[in-house]
């Protein structure tokens, strides 16, 4: 719509504003059983990573190839670092905090984290409304409303723009039954996307004018995808997406009314592709390596060094 492109514009003329500099082809990850899970990025080039197993977030600075802790473990030893996304409306960087296999202490329920952009600082923390809750991704409305997914119970939870409650805003079965796993969203203009890692598929929200969630549709593909993980919003109409089923695979994929076209921009991601940012021209995807974390003989998986490689993107 006119509003989405306009804003794709926007964004567009800042994105040209900043000087143009020599992009990494490969953003390194030091440690060991880190197991990221997300990557967000600012204009500027910053570059955003949560870790899962080590509870701690990092930042790669802009045009630097190596990310360095930032935001140190907190003391709820129960929770891991899942989705993250830099919102630079609010300046706020929002994680999703949520359980992991061999995590520590009493389990502490699922939380969305709120952090001052700049510093690091902590400024809220939001449980998730529904008991037994899994916060995993993130995405942000043109009115500043925060949407985050449930995958444990399938569903969409909102904070509304001056609301201090996550809420309940869709879901109710019309994502599928529990254990489909809705993992990755994305806001496109007055819509909501999303997708269930189990079943491959994708769904849309309207976003009515009251706020309210509409009706749910499932995207018609043109292909079928293999576990569907991170989404980011890329052009009017348009997200980037990851799949970690087979060797993995980042994806442009175009929706038209209640069909999505996918187009295929690289596969060859051995190591389980998770989320994806995008940086000036560039598509960074991370790698995960997740199997060795919550597969059946996870302790026994070899490890490689944890990255995310950049992928050369053309026009939109």
């Amino acid at each position: 719509n006119a509003l989405a492109a306009y804003v794709w514009g926007l964004s567009n003329a800042n994105a040209a504003s900043v000087t143009q500099t020599t992009l990494p082809a490969e953003i390194g990850i030091p440690g060991e059983r880190i197991f990221p899970e997300s990557i967000t990025s600012t204009a500027d080039g910053r570059v955003i990573i949560g870790s899962i197993a080590t509870r701690q977030i990092f930042e790669v600075k802009r045009s630097t190839d190596l990310a360095q802790s930032w935001i140190a473990a907190d003391e709820e030893p129960s929770l891991g670092v899942y989705g993250v996304f830099a919102d630079e409306r609010a300046h706020t960087l929002w994680a999703c905090f949520s359980s992991f296999p061999g995590s520590r202490g009493t389990q502490a329920p699922s939380a969305l984290h709120a952090y001052e952009l700049d510093s690091g600082r902590l400024e809220a923390r939001y449980v998730l409304p529904t008991q037994g809750a899994f916060c995993n991704d993130i995405a942000v409305g043109q009115d500043g409303s925060v949407y985050v997914t449930d995958s444990d119970n399938m569903e969409i939870d909102r904070l509304k723009v001056g609301e201090q409650a996550l809420r309940p805003w869709a879901g109710h079965g019309s994502f599928g039954p529990k254990g489909g796993i809705l993992d990755g969203i994305s806001v496109l203009g007055d819509h909501v996307l999303v997708n269930a890692l189990q079943t491959g598929k994708i769904f849309s929200v309207p976003i009515a004018a009251d706020g309210g969630a509409g009706p749910t549709t499932e995207v018609r593909l043109s292909r079928p995808i293999q576990q569907p993980d991170g989404m980011r919003a890329y052009a009017p109409g348009s997200v980037l997406l990851v799949e970690s089923g087979g060797a993995g695979r980042l994806s442009l994929l175009k929706i038209q009314g209640t069909a999505g076209h996918l187009t295929t921009l690289k596969e060859g991601y051995p190591k389980g592709p998770v989320s994806v940012t995008v940086v000036q021209d560039r598509a960074y995807v991370l790698e995960g390596q997740l199997a060795a974390l919550f597969g059946p003989h996870s302790t026994a998986q070899k490890l490689d060094p944890f990255h995310a490689t950049a992928v050369q993107l053309g026009k939109p």
